[in-house]
């Protein structure tokens, strides 16, 4: 059977650069947030690639026919555990032969599940040490079971709610792991400056021109602090750290 991926930006991508693998039923949800801003560009510099594979293409049957009905009874169908399978078994072929399991270091499956692990600051600076991460998004009434348990590393979420698929949760984690890739955003000392001693970040309150705008008449205008204008980098600093919010 023939099988088929769909590469954003079409690049020739430097060994050092981090893959992404997404498995999907809706490709064409990523085409345009990965054809814009920063993503686009670490994509054109060969910093990330991004790979989004149709688990259609391995349903093993004519009708591409990738869920089922769940044992037991209830609502909705299930996502079947054999096209996830031999996706993966097509990425092990794909990457001659390296495991993609927690044996190899570098890689990382991913499951995203409203019962996983919230997805978090601290992970995304791990996961941008890898070499490789393929992304599982589930749809429907969710994933069969022995994905989780027998496939993927490590289930996430990225909230206490529950979303209709992976697909959002997908982009998610796409963004805020290359933004931590030297040279995807600009000078390093920006990213630098914001990263915690616990490799979490630091977001404090931002303000730009007008130093000072009216809402309208007879109402107090609204004003930069002062703090801000003095040109004092110690003080500034101390501001930043008193208002400001660690997001580890």
């Amino acid at each position: 059977m023939k099988k088929t991926n769909k590469t954003i930006i079409a690049v020739k991508t430097p060994k050092t650069a981090l893959q992404f693998h997404i498995l999907t039923i809706f490709p064409d949800i990523f085409d345009s947030y990965l054809k814009e801003s920063f993503i686009k560009k670490a994509q054109e510099k060969g910093l990330i690639s991004v790979k989004i594979h149709n688990l259609r293409d391995f349903s093993g049957d004519k009708g591409n026919r990738v869920d089922d009905r769940p044992f037991g009874g209830g609502l909705g169908m299930v996502l079947r555990i054999e096209p996830i399978f031999r996706a993966v078994q097509f990425l092990k072929l794909k990457s001659k032969n390296e495991k993609l399991k927690t044996t190899n270091a570098k890689t990382k499956i991913v499951l995203f599940t409203p019962r996983g692990k919230q997805f978090d600051q601290k992970t995304a600076y791990q996961f941008s040490k890898l070499k490789r991460i393929v992304l599982i998004c589930g749809r429907y009434e969710g994933v069969d079971e022995r994905v989780a348990k027998n496939i993927a590393d490590t289930e996430l979420s990225i909230g206490p709610f529950d979303l209709m698929g992976g697909e959002l949760p997908a982009m998610t984690v796409i963004e805020s792991i290359t933004r931590l890739i030297p040279g995807a955003i600009g000078k390093p000392t920006l990213l630098k400056e914001r990263i915690t001693k616990e490799k979490g970040f630091m977001e404090y309150p931002q303000y730009t021109r007008p130093e000072e705008f009216s809402p309208g008449k007879k109402k107090k205008s609204w004003k930069v602090p002062k703090v801000l204008l003095s040109g004092d980098h110690k003080e500034i600093e101390a501001w930043r750290k008193k208002y400001g919010r660690a997001i580890e």
